[in-house]
């Protein structure tokens, strides 16, 4: 009974949130990261068939407080969901068909295969939030290698220009695709190599390690290439090609290293039998098995009747009152605009008050799904292919708005024709003020599970800076005489309904 049942109870989980795990699937193919999802199944099920001989000789027995780690899981898919977090509901999933297997199978088998079943989690798209501190890491080393090299450099965020042209670290370059590529592989090798617990930690640490260092070397070269080659080579094409080929080399050579301190299997003679748990009854292990699937099948229910209390679509935002002290002045700023995306409605404005000039954009969202959300990686003040704007520095700063202490996300912008802007960005949750992406995230779903909804805006402000400390006097002036006609905006907005 213990072979089918945790099958058809795997097959059971994967049914009832095949929209999640569709999800995943639909990373892999689109994004090359994450491409190495379609072959984790495959090598956890190899895994599982090496060591068969080993698990035939143990008797599966039912584990019940498996079902309510599951069932926590469950609440963590939920969250997931309602916080519109993709990321979240994943992980969950996976947590969810691990503890499927301990609750029908039992610890003592669970435990004999626990490598296989966690390497599962490697399927995960998991790990773009690194992407602009490596992107920030890996301009450092490139400026300082080429500073080192005697090359004059003049740099501003992920922008360089030496004396033959200019270069950006764009997420292409972050070295992701190869920090997540060198770690599964490298998971997998330490497992397969080495039996000691310490030697394995150690393998995964260089392999961690290794594929960051090596992306910075790999910006430089190719910095270099370019600039001795006159732009003729590193550029177009030839730029991804010579990448991964330098990274193929690093980790190939990692891991004919790391070859020369393997451990070679025990003899079977010596290896110590595992010890057999007490064969359980083939009732008990059917119940565990559909204790399992109701417990897993409870969650999308209650989502269900979480989606169920949806607002009205929305068109337009209500219209902002008059600001003590400033005029709607439509010229006076660049023709520029955040690339914010799939909002309910928006409106962007520019205010003047004695020379000082200000603009205004708000993005409302209301009934928020994994496509249309406020808080998301593709919703950013400026593209990194962005061909008129680039964002050359960032920070955060405390301002007064409506009379209350408020931390503001900054961002410093520079256009192609070298006019600087410095732009604060907040977010409004149902009527709670933060610039955190996961405080945000949080009271979504907090509004969401007690029934208030999901209307949320991005607020940003922005002003062009043509000395120091300008624009953010002019910022700090219009934000707070903005703050209750904004908050006002936004209530009534979410009032309409």
């Amino acid at each position: 009974m213990a072979l089918p049942a945790v099958v058809l109870t795997l097959a059971a989980i994967l049914a009832i949130f095949r929209e999640t795990a569709l999800s995943m699937v639909d990373i892999w193919v689109r994004s090359g990261t994450y491409a190495h999802g379609f072959i984790v199944p495959p090598i956890t099920l190899w895994l599982i068939w090496r060591i068969r001989e080993r698990i035939a000789v143990l008797a599966p027995r039912h584990c019940y407080p498996a079902v309510l780690l599951l069932a926590t899981a469950g609440f963590a898919w939920l969250l997931g969901e309602v916080a519109t977090v993709n990321v979240v509901p994943q992980f969950a999933l996976v947590f969810m068909l691990v503890f499927a297997v301990l609750a029908v199978l039992g610890p003592v088998v669970a435990r004999s295969i626990a490598f296989p079943l966690l390497f599962l989690f490697f399927a995960v798209p998991f790990g773009d939030f690194t992407q602009p501190k490596l992107m920030e890491w890996t301009a450092k080393f490139t400026v300082l290698g080429l500073r080192l090299t005697g090359i004059p450099v003049y740099s501003e965020g992920q922008n360089l220009v030496i004396p033959s042209g200019s270069w950006s670290v764009v997420e292409a370059c972050s070295g992701v695709r190869y920090l997540i590529a060198s770690v599964t592989v490298g998971t997998l090798f330490a497992y397969l190599t080495y039996h000691s617990l310490k030697r394995r930690l150690l393998f995964v640490g260089i392999s961690f390690l290794v594929p960051i260092v090596a992306n910075w070397g790999r910006a430089y070269m190719i910095v270099m290439i370019g600039h001795l080659s006159d732009n003729t080579l590193a550029v177009g094409v030839d730029h991804l090609i010579y990448g991964w080929v330098f990274f193929g080399f690093v980790i190939m050579a990692m891991f004919w290293i790391g070859a020369r301190w393997r451990e070679d299997d025990l003899p079977s003679g010596s290896a110590k039998p595992l010890a057999v748990a007490a064969a359980g009854t083939d009732s008990a292990v059917r119940l565990a098995a559909v204790a399992t699937v109701l417990v897993a099948a409870v969650w999308p229910l209650a989502q269900w009747q979480i989606d169920r209390d949806t607002a009205p679509p929305l068109s337009q935002l209500s219209p902002l009152g008059p600001i003590a002290g400033w005029q709607n002045a439509p010229q006076g700023l660049p023709d520029w605009r955040p690339r914010f995306e799939n909002y309910s409605a928006s409106t962007q404005s520019t205010f003047e008050n004695g020379g000082r000039v200000a603009g205004l954009f708000l993005g409302y969202y209301r009934n928020q799904d994994q496509q249309r959300k406020l808080v998301s990686s593709t919703n950013v003040l400026v593209a990194s292919v962005d061909p008129l704007w680039a964002r050359v520095g960032s920070g955060k700063r405390e301002i007064m708005f409506n009379q209350q202490a408020l931390t503001v996300r900054t961002a410093q912008l520079r256009s192609s024709g070298n006019a600087r802007m410095v732009v604060w960005q907040w977010y409004w949750i149902n009527g709670h003020w933060t610039a955190s992406d996961v405080l945000a995230k949080v009271y979504t779903a907090l509004s969401r599970l007690t029934g208030k909804g999901d209307d949320s805006a991005v607020i940003i402000i922005y002003a062009l800076q043509h000395q120091a400390g300008e624009a953010d006097a002019t910022l700090e002036a219009f934000a707070g005489a903005a703050g209750s006609i904004i908050e006002s905006t936004l209530r009534q907005t979410r009032e309409a309904r």
